[in-house]
């Protein structure tokens, strides 16, 4: 709203200083600052509203040290991210800009499925909350919602560049060319990048096309059932490594920061023409949204540190999972998560290994047995003996490595 009204007042009076909300990088620093200032001045407020709401975490004893004292602690502390996020969207952001709009309905959506998990626990006393299918009827729900439209919006489009020939032909003519004469023109696509690979490029409709050409016209189907697929894995990673202190949110701040650098390359055709990657017209507005997510994440763990003051329940971790996914969606670095996430990822194989594992052995030798100590992998350390303030910064640690990696993909093929 904001970037509409000094829009305006430079155009009709050039007002002064009007001309910096057209800058994307002011918009994002503003969005990051105003996001910090809401999470941590007003959740404190949000805290002891959900405090005076009685809407404390349950404990179940596990044999976890520490665990007895986190008991009454106020849970749906992700109402706290949500709102901090949204805010500065909704006053920096151009509102109009598609993934914007896929951003906010993602928020809404998996907030929405979160807090009825919760509310059912903490009003219902009912300790499972909402049922596991009904998360994942959500979860296909904004699958098939965030394909469709990614696939058949108009303004979701990309440019690649020409072939090396055209180029060369073009810089001999003129070697101060600009950066967009190097590129194709706008084109609908289903293509995505692969990491680590040379001509890193694939495109989903060749999973059917190579049985006959005329498929094509079926690609849809296959971005749609990737997208819920990818959307699922996250989301259910993000909640299962709500485990500890900060783990989730510090975690996921530092997954969202790299996903802000690929959507700023990638939606700025100077950065995509020397990096050699793809160029998404319109896709740099994520930008806006990930200053004010990244925000929104550090601010909720001035609260969530170890000891924490509240917790982010289900309402924050499946919309942060839900988030991750459709920003590597949109900016074609699905294939990434596994590397990118890898946190998420190491604690999801953790649940299956263990859960798989314990089931093959009761049957096969009448008592199950386990691989960790307890899942999710957080879990297990502790049992070890570590305090998890020390667990935390260490899988922060691996984060920021992951990250690296990740980040180094733009250019090691």
């Amino acid at each position: 709203m904001l970037y509409y009204l000094f829009e305006y007042l430079e155009k009709q009076f050039q007002f002064p200083g009007a001309t910096l909300f057209g800058f994307l990088t002011f918009r994002a620093a503003l969005a990051m600052i105003l996001s910090l200032l809401i999470s941590t001045i007003y959740g404190k407020r949000i805290i002891r509203f959900l405090l005076k709401q009685q809407v404390g975490e349950t404990i179940r004893d596990l044999g976890l040290d520490g665990q007895k004292e986190k008991a009454g602690t106020p849970t749906m502390g992700g109402v706290i991210i949500i709102l901090a996020t949204l805010i500065p969207v909704l006053l920096l952001a151009k509102l109009e800009n598609i993934y914007i709009l896929l951003l906010i309905v993602t928020t809404l959506w998996m907030g929405t499925i979160g807090f009825i998990d919760d509310y059912i626990k903490k009003f219902k006393n009912d300790k499972e909350g909402l049922k596991g299918r009904f998360k994942v009827l959500g979860q296909v729900g904004l699958g098939i919602i965030v394909g469709a439209t990614l696939f058949f919006h108009q303004d979701v489009t990309m440019k690649e560049k020409l072939p090396i020939a055209e180029q060369r032909v073009l810089l001999a003519e003129n070697p101060n060319i600009e950066a967009s004469k190097l590129f194709e023109d706008e084109v609908k696509s289903t293509k995505t990048t692969i990491p680590f690979v040379k001509g890193n490029e694939f495109d989903y409709a060749d999973l059917i096309t190579w049985i006959n050409p005329h498929l094509q016209k079926y690609a849809w189907i296959i971005f749609i059932l990737v997208s819920i697929f990818i959307i699922t894995a996250v989301s259910n990673g993000a909640n299962l490594t709500d485990g500890i202190d900060g783990l989730a949110a510090g975690t996921s701040a530092i997954i969202v920061l790299t996903l802000g650098i690929f959507a700023w390359v990638s939606g700025n055709i100077i950065f995509s023409e020397y990096l050699n990657i793809m160029y998404i017209p319109r896709v740099e507005e994520i930008t806006i949204y990930i200053a004010a997510f990244v925000g929104a994440l550090i601010g909720f763990l001035w609260y969530n540190t170890f000891p924490a003051q509240v917790f982010m329940g289900d309402t924050g971790s499946l919309t942060i999972g839900g988030i991750i996914a459709v920003i590597a969606i949109a900016v074609r670095k699905e294939w990434l998560i596994p590397v990118l996430c890898g946190i998420f990822l190491a604690e999801n194989l953790s649940v299956v290994m263990q859960v798989s594992w314990f089931k093959y052995t009761k049957k096969k030798y009448g008592e199950g047995r386990r691989i960790f100590k307890m899942a999710p992998l957080h879990h297990h350390y502790q049992k070890s003996g570590y305090h998890e303030s020390k667990i935390v910064t260490r899988f922060w640690i691996v984060g920021i490595l992951l990250a690296i990696i990740s980040i180094v993909t733009l250019k090691i093929r």
